[in-house]
């Protein structure tokens, strides 16, 4: 019997910085589609909303996705963006080289998204000057102690502010996303997502990351089984 009493610290495939071929790039497809498929980045984008109304649509907006995988969601958002009439200067930021290239690979028709490859946790990474982070289904790879230290980091460079989109811990989306990925194939994809969820939040964890920081803040609940925080000056 599963619990989710605590935060797992079992690590997924996907935290192999050197992991590629193409596994790698399947998995990060069929995620990307269960992602979709489930409202996810319709969270970090209506999280965006809220942040894009401090903004004026005259001036360039520069946009650091952290943990960007292949790319999907800065997609979303150059989409969103050409559509309401933002200019988006958007960045992608990711620890796997391979991840990264075939992340290039996908954006060739979007001259306004460019990719960077670095660990976030590493010691030179100071963070990128920008308005806005997004961090979706990113922190819960990482213990309290290091998101708390992330998001200082990227608050010292952000203008405006972070919007974190991340798993709800909870025994009934576990079994749910068992039900959903039940016909795929993929291996990765099932156990790492699993692993995510075990990995993923409670409403507590967020408040005890909250009382931590010193940053005006708004979380709330969204489907399918996810949080949204949204953390601004």
């Amino acid at each position: 019997m599963i619990s989710t009493k605590y935060r797992s610290e079992m690590s997924e495939d996907m935290d192999d910085f050197d992991f590629s071929g193409p596994v790698l790039t399947k998995t990060l497809n069929q995620i990307a589609s269960i992602n979709q498929l489930l409202g996810g980045n319709a969270v970090t984008i209506n999280g965006l909303k809220k942040l894009l109304k401090k903004h004026s649509k005259k001036a360039s907006i520069t946009i650091v996705d952290l943990g960007c995988g292949n790319g999907d969601m800065l997609r979303v958002a150059s989409k969103y963006g050409k559509t309401n009439g933002y200019n988006f200067k958007l960045i992608g930021v990711d620890a796997n080289q391979y991840t990264i290239d075939y992340a290039k690979k996908l954006s060739q028709d979007y001259p306004e998204i460019s990719y960077i490859t670095k660990d976030v946790l590493a010691k030179d990474f100071e963070g990128i000057n920008c308005d806005i982070v997004l961090a979706t289904l990113f922190m819960h790879h990482f213990k309290t102690p290091e998101i708390i230290s992330l998001i200082t980091k990227m608050m010292n460079k952000a203008k405006t502010g972070i919007i974190i989109n991340d798993l709800h811990r909870s025994k009934i989306a576990y079994f749910l996303y068992k039900l959903i990925t039940y016909p795929l194939k993929n291996k990765m994809v099932k156990s790492d997502g699993l692993i995510s969820i075990l990995r993923g939040f409670k409403k507590n964890d967020f408040n005890e990351m909250k009382s931590s920081l010193m940053y005006k803040s708004e979380l709330v609940w969204k489907w399918a089984f996810r949080y949204q925080w949204i953390i601004s000056k």
